[in-house]
């Protein structure tokens, strides 16, 4: 219980000035329906319950499930069994995956269907599958981390060249949406796992980061193969904006709680049985072993139910209002200035950036605090909102003029920034835009582009989960160049003396 009351502190901190930079909107430039409001306030007191309970049940249940299943497979010794395993396991967890099922529905709904919300999960998940197996292959062959990204997205951009702009913005915001509030713990777990048999120490420190960064890379090599496949077909996107016809502040969340829990269910499904076919044929771990895990898994179920009901309820709608309301000013700007404010608290309230930054901590034995990597991310993710929100309201930005150059420039950095920075930081790329992101900062960058004129909900409003999923790759890497000066400066000390 006592730790259970420390997470619940720690997302109380993170959680809290999300609600008060809407409290303050609220009094000050976008007045709420009262009911609305109270939905988001019941939505704030869900996320901060149901995200302590996720976070407590993934310490005790998912992480050391992807840890056993990593040790399992690399102590195969079979290289083929290695890239079948991370496939399935990589294909399952991800076609589970809450934050996925968040965006296809979104989707599904903005394009009338025409990418319909099941094919778009199927396609990201076999792309996630393929290259976490590659990912696992390349941790035992000892390729290097940076040169595997840039032969990727070197593929990916060109892909990009033959596939139609709301493919592009589709297939960046899968990316970022595939690696969740489930996905994350199991794929770092995973990645640890299978690094940690390595006998060169330092060598398993930096491949125990880099899985999330191929994974999502999978993705969007995926999603453009299909836009490629369907050029010929012109998609479109609309999306009405309206606020929940009810007075009732309950009934919403009411209505929702069984989809989700049956979304939640199906996320931990997968697990569990691959947790009891392991246990016996494998694992083998003693009774109360096996019942912690399974007690872990029951409340990252409950934990999972409470965070999304209030995320989808309580702040889904809000996000959407207030960005109607605040681009419907005569000065837009304001827009961009509350959407920096909004993507540095946000990151804060996101599970998954916990679950990564501890284990940052944990891997690095404490070298890297988790404090300076969240501040790295914070302002990052500030960053990618302000400029996704400015490409909606001045007409012409288009997102591969942010996209081009940003991910040149990161690729850039890994040769000369030191490779466990490198595995962070492209794995930070897809931990920053997790549930909150799908959500609350989604729907706010569609309440924009439906109140500019001349805005494409399609083509403007799914960009932003991309723009969050790329600058943590500058900014962690600058906190990797640093780190390497300071090391380099504090070893010529030490010599000097």
């Amino acid at each position: 219980m006592l730790v259970l009351a420390e997470k619940l502190k720690e997302v109380l901190s993170a959680v809290l000035p999300i609600t008060v930079i809407v409290l303050v909107l609220n009094f000050t430039m976008v007045p709420l329906e009262f009911p609305l409001l109270l939905r988001f306030l019941l939505g704030a007191v869900l996320i901060i319950g149901g995200l302590a309970i996720f976070l407590f049940g993934v310490d005790i249940g998912v992480t050391p499930i992807g840890n056993l299943m990593g040790t399992t497979i690399a102590k195969t010794n079979k290289i083929w069994l290695v890239g079948v395993a991370g496939f399935i396991l990589g294909f399952i967890i991800s076609i589970a995956e809450p934050d996925l099922h968040i965006l296809a529905g979104q989707v599904d709904s903005v394009t009338s269907g025409l990418i319909g919300k099941f094919s778009l999960v199927a396609i990201v998940s076999v792309g996630i599958g393929v290259l976490l197996a590659l990912g696992l292959l390349r941790i035992v062959n000892n390729i290097a981390l940076g040169k595997t990204f840039t032969v990727l997205y070197v593929i990916i951009f060109g892909l990009a060249l033959f596939t139609s702009p709301e493919f592009l913005a589709i297939a960046f915001d899968a990316s970022g949406a595939t690696t969740g509030a489930l996905t994350v713990p199991f794929i770092l777990a995973l990645g640890a796992g299978v690094s940690r048999l390595k006998k060169d120490s330092e060598a398993s420190e930096e491949d125990s980061f880099g899985l999330l960064g191929l994974a999502s890379a999978g993705v969007i090599m995926a999603v453009l193969l299909t836009g490629i496949a369907a050029r010929n077909v012109k998609v479109t996107g609309n999306l009405e904006h309206n606020i929940t016809a009810t007075a009732s502040v309950l009934a919403p969340f009411l209505q929702q709680l069984p989809g989700i829990a049956r979304e939640a269910l199906y996320a931990l499904l997968p697990l569990v049985a691959i947790f009891f076919v392991f246990q016996k044929i494998s694992f083998k771990l003693s009774k109360k072993a096996a019942m912690r895990i399974g007690k872990g898994l029951l409340y990252t179920f409950i934990g999972l139910v409470l965070f999304l009901t209030g995320a989808n309820v309580g702040f889904m709608e809000v996000g959407s209002t207030v960005g109607y309301s605040l681009a419907a000013l005569e000065n837009k700007f304001y827009v961009v200035i509350v959407g920096f404010v909004l993507g540095l608290v946000t990151i804060l309230a996101e599970p998954a950036v916990y679950v990564l930054t501890h284990q940052i901590e944990d891997v690095t034995s404490g070298s890297v605090k988790r404090k300076l990597v969240l501040f790295a991310l914070a302002l990052g993710v500030g960053s990618a909102v302000a400029l996704a929100l400015l490409r909606i309201i001045i007409p012409g930005i288009q997102l591969w003029h942010y996209l081009l150059p940003g991910y040149i420039i990161a690729l850039g950095m890994t040769f000369f920034v030191p490779p466990l920075f490198v595995g962070i930081a492209f794995d930070s790329g897809g931990v920053a835009s997790g549930p909150m992101t799908a959500t609350f900062i989604l729907a706010f960058s569609q309440g924009v582009a439906e109140a500019v004129a001349g805005a494409d909900v399609l083509l403007d409003g799914f960009g932003t989960i991309a723009m969050v999923a790329l600058t943590p790759l500058i900014a962690l890497q600058v906190l990797g160049l640093i780190f390497k000066v300071k090391t380099v400066k504090g070893g010529i000390e030490a010599d000097g003396e």
